[in-house]
């Protein structure tokens, strides 16, 4: 009998409608059953991509004792990650503050009905194993817990509460030109000097710390910085991260080699890469990094599109074992060769070994990006990709995020600077995402592609929606696209900001937005970009809250901008932008010391790549008044 998530929308929690367990969607009813029952709120969230989630729902959340007695004694609610990023959030900070480390997914968390913490975990094992206590005995301590010393749990959950409400006291710090020396020495402490990228496995591509040091390198040109974005691509590109058959990413390598990767791939994480390589052929010329965006994007396009809109994920997951799809037998890719006039020389350099070296197969890759050029390595991974079309495929989740949509559309514009044939795929893409999830000046954040979307959009899906506009107009010069920036923009700041922080959404949970980058650049970073952008176009109203938000950020920016790259990016761009707008007698000497110590850096008017043809007060005559955003400063 399915239960109540029979009737969502998201896949994620589709996958659960037949579980034994009677799931609830989060929704004021839920919650509100929770109260007049007075039971503890037991709530799961995950995605359709998540293994482990995947491990839970087939030991416990389909086991009968564990069910019945969660469907007893708790009312258990399933969230969907990408559904509801703010719960998401708000959980995951709750996780951390309780357990001294960041979580993950299956979050596990149990709540008052007045959704006070009682207790947060990451994965259960249905019985005890390797430390970690078994689901149904945490179950029934917390039922009798629950019953027996309510106050007490109510009383050290408000003192989890309150330990994460943000402090009214802001240690600011003036952000200097120094900012660009510490961002450079903690890029380079922090660098693989053996397999390029940054810390140890699990290893995450990291773009927007590329990206970064891309700046770096053209502000100084200090060539370590440049060693480290093309060791670092180098080093993805022929890892087994890279999936050479579809070309592109899966979302993370399990070894410090970038060998075994993650077999789950992401939307974002494959439109976020195509920037940092385009970034990267602008500096080095080299023509692989322009092909190997240009194979990442067509990689998206065919296999993650719908009428120009694009999917979230491909699951991990494909009915079979979980990496089966990925690999490659030996004997099997040996005879398809044969049959097909390929060198068994090629064997060898795609690391197809006979041992295999991964569950007895094999992860194709190469020793050398380079070969990505070579005629006959490109016919026989066309073999290869026929061998695995015989096979099963993971399934897509197909899902609409505004924000991850916004991602690809900025990068198949910023792709189209160098090849143009993508600037009408883009064009297209942002024409698509209008008519599907903004409606006036509000934005939505999910939906399948055959839904009308209903949840609200989120402060990321504003910020990257105005970024694409932008994007738009840097390749196009349509002024209607700044003029449609700006109305976003003023909706934004008037839903999300707060004296400089800005909230993650105003649904449930209005939690601030971090200014730190995790698996995507922080929305906070984005809006400061998207503001410096508009400063120098509309008003310089805008460079306010600009500052305002690099001012609340200012100690940890200056202490560790590693952490925060993309905003540290930005910071940057303000720092220099400064410079040049203030520039007068009083400060010259600050213009003339900044280029003297950084001659590489190009000091032009603050604006992107072609927004000096915009300046005239006359082109922006339709904007909304802005007397009333002066007022939130």
């Amino acid at each position: 009998m399915a239960n109540l998530l029979k009737n969502e929308d998201s896949s994620y929690l589709k996958q659960h409608k037949n579980d034994l367990i009677y799931w609830h969607p989060w929704s004021d009813a839920t919650l509100n059953k929770a109260k007049l029952e007075d039971k503890p709120i037991f709530l799961s969230i995950g995605f359709s991509g998540c293994h482990w989630c995947r491990i839970m729902q087939k030991e416990s959340f389909n086991d009968p004792l564990i069910a019945k007695f969660i469907n007893e004694h708790f009312i258990p609610i399933k969230v969907d990650k990408f559904e509801r990023p703010d719960i998401n959030r708000h959980f995951q900070d709750i996780f951390i503050k309780m357990n001294n480390k960041p979580g993950g997914w299956p979050l596990s968390i149990f709540l008052m009905p007045s959704l006070i913490p009682i207790y947060s975990a990451t994965y259960l094992p249905p019985k005890p194993m390797q430390g970690l206590m078994g689901l149904l005995e945490l179950l029934k301590i917390i039922n009798k817990n629950y019953k027996e010393n309510k106050t007490l749990l109510e009383q050290k959950g408000k003192e989890i509460l309150n330990a994460l409400k943000p402090k009214n006291k802001i240690n600011a710090t003036k952000i200097t030109p120094a900012l660009i020396d510490i961002a450079t020495n903690q890029i380079k402490q922090i660098y693989d000097k053996t397999y390029g990228g940054f810390k140890n496995a699990p290893k995450y591509t990291h773009p927007y710390t590329l990206n970064l040091a891309i700046n770096l390198y053209k502000i100084t040109n200090d060539k370590e910085l440049l060693e480290i974005v093309i060791n670092s691509l180098n080093n993805i590109f022929k890892g087994g991260i890279y999936d050479i058959v579809n070309s592109s990413l899966f979302r993370y390598s399990t070894t410090n080699d970038w060998l075994i990767p993650h077999f789950d791939k992401t939307l974002y994480d494959n439109a976020l890469i195509i920037e940092t390589l385009v970034n990267a052929y602008k500096v080095t010329n080299s023509n692989i990094y322009k092909k190997l965006a240009i194979n990442i994007a067509n990689f998206l396009i065919e296999n993650l599109s719908k009428d120009y809109l694009y999917f979230s994920s491909l699951n991990i997951n494909n009915g079979e074992t979980k990496e089966n799809y990925y690999l490659f037998n030996y004997q099997e890719v040996k005879n398809e060769f044969l049959n097909n006039n390929i060198s068994l020389e090629l064997l060898d350099k795609l690391n197809i070994k006979k041992d295999g070296i991964y569950l007895g197969q094999n992860i194709a890759r190469v020793d050398d990006i380079s070969l990505f050029e070579d005629k006959e390595i490109l016919k026989a991974i066309e073999v290869l990709k026929k061998i695995r079309a015989k096979k099963t495929a993971p399934k897509i989740n197909t899902t609409i995020i505004t924000s991850n949509n916004s991602m690809v559309i900025s990068a198949l514009f910023k792709l189209s600077s160098i090849e143009p044939n993508f600037f009408e795929i883009a064009k297209k893409s942002l024409d698509a995402l209008n008519k599907k999830m903004v409606d006036n000046l509000n934005i939505y954040h999910s939906t399948l592609i055959d839904k009308t979307p209903k949840i609200d959009g989120f402060l990321e899906d504003y910020a990257w929606y105005v970024k694409a506009l932008f994007s738009y107009y840097e390749i196009s010069l349509d002024e209607t696209a700044i003029i449609k920036a700006t109305n976003f923009i003023n909706e934004t700041i008037k839903k999300f900001y707060k004296n400089g922080f800005w909230v993650v959404g105003n649904l449930d949970f209005k939690d601030f937005e971090k200014d730190s980058d995790v698996s995507i650049p922080s929305a906070v970073a984005i809006m400061v970009e998207n503001l410096l952008n508009l400063r120098s176009l509309s008003d310089l109203i805008y460079e306010k809250f600009a500052f305002k938000t690099l001012e609340v950020n200012s100690y940890n920016l200056m202490r560790q901008p590693i952490s925060r790259p993309t905003l540290t990016n930005k910071a940057i761009r303000y720092i220099k932008d400064d410079i040049i707008i203030k520039s007068s007698e009083q400060n010259l000497k600050n213009l003339i010391n900044f280029n003297f110590k950084y001659p590489y850096t190009l000091l032009k008017p603050a604006n992107l790549e072609n927004f000096e043809v915009c300046t005239n007060k006359a082109c922006f005559a339709t904007f909304k008044s802005l007397n009333d955003l002066k007022e939130q400063i």
